[in-house]
C-alpha cells in the first residue's frame, strides 16, 4: 500500500496497468546493459511517473518538485532518459490505439491532420529559440502538430515561430510516413504550399490544401451547434 497522500495527477491503478510492462521493460533493458540512473540503483517507476505528471499538471520547476517525491534530479534523469529512449512516443502510441479502438476505429490512422500555430514566450526563454511570424505578428515559437481525425497526437515539432508553416509541414510529413505508414491522406491549411505537397506526394500522402471558411467556423463556434465534419470511420 502506498503511504503517501495522493495529488490529482497521480495514476490510477488502472492507468498505471497499462504504462507499467513499457516502463519495467525500459528498466531490464537499461539493466542488461548495466545503466541505471540515480541512487538507489532502482526507484520506483510509478512514483517517478507521478512526479513527472505532477510537473506537467502544474508547470512548475523541476527544482520544485515536493519532497515526497524522489529527489528532482533523479525525476528528470528518468524524465530525460525517457525522452531520449522514446518512451513517451511509445506511451502515446499505445493510448492512442486504444482510444481509436474504442471510437471503433482502426488501430493505425489512414489520414492525418497539420496545423500550426505560434505563441507567445515568457520573458525567461532565450532569445535563439525565439522569432517573429510575419503573418500572425507574434514574437514567440511555433508548435508545429500532426494529428489523426479524432485529434490525437501523432507528431509535434516546436520551432522558433520565423519558421514557415510549409518546412514544419513537410518535417511532420517526413515523421509522420516513417511511423504511420498506413496514412495516406493529410489536410492542411493554406500555409503548407507546392513544396510541402511535392513532398508529401514522394511520400505517398496526398495533401490536400484546404481554405477556412470564416462564415462556416463561425457558425460551428457557436453556442449549440455541434455540426462536425470529417473523414470516416476508419481513417
Amino acid at each position: 500500500m502506498r503511504q503517501q497522500r495522493p495529488y490529482p495527477s497521480d495514476l490510477s491503478d488502472a492507468r498505471w496497468e497499462l504504462l507499467e510492462p513499457i516502463l519495467s521493460a525500459w528498466r531490464a533493458e537499461r539493466r542488461g546493459k548495466g545503466i541505471d540512473i540515480g541512487r538507489p540503483p532502482e526507484h520506483d517507476l510509478r512514483r517517478i511517473m507521478d512526479a513527472i505528471l505532477y510537473v506537467d499538471r502544474t508547470g512548475i520547476p523541476w527544482r520544485y518538485l515536493p519532497h515526497d517525491f524522489a529527489p528532482w534530479e533523479t525525476v528528470y534523469g528518468y524524465f530525460a532518459a525517457w525522452q531520449k529512449d522514446g518512451v513517451f512516443d511509445q506511451l502515446n502510441g499505445l493510448l492512442r490505439r486504444l482510444v481509436r479502438e474504442a471510437a471503433v476505429r482502426d488501430a493505425e490512422p489512414s489520414a492525418c491532420v497539420l496545423d500550426a500555430q505560434s505563441v507567445k514566450t515568457s520573458a525567461n526563454v532565450p532569445a535563439g529559440g525565439q522569432g517573429i511570424d510575419a503573418g500572425k505578428k507574434i514574437a514567440g515559437r511555433k508548435r508545429h502538430i500532426g494529428v489523426d481525425t479524432l485529434g490525437l497526437l501523432l507528431a509535434v515539432w516546436v520551432t522558433a515561430a520565423s519558421v514557415s508553416d510549409n518546412a514544419g509541414g513537410i518535417h511532420l510529413l517526413s515523421h509522420i510516413a516513417k511511423a504511420h505508414p498506413r496514412i495516406t491522406k493529410a489536410r492542411a491549411d493554406t500555409g503548407c504550399r507546392t513544396k510541402a505537397i511535392d513532398h508529401g506526394a514522394s511520400l505517398g500522402i496526398d495533401v490536400e490544401v484546404t481554405r477556412r471558411d470564416r462564415a462556416r467556423r463561425a457558425s460551428r463556434s457557436s453556442p449549440g451547434d455541434g455540426s462536425s465534419s470529417g473523414p470516416s470511420a476508419g481513417s
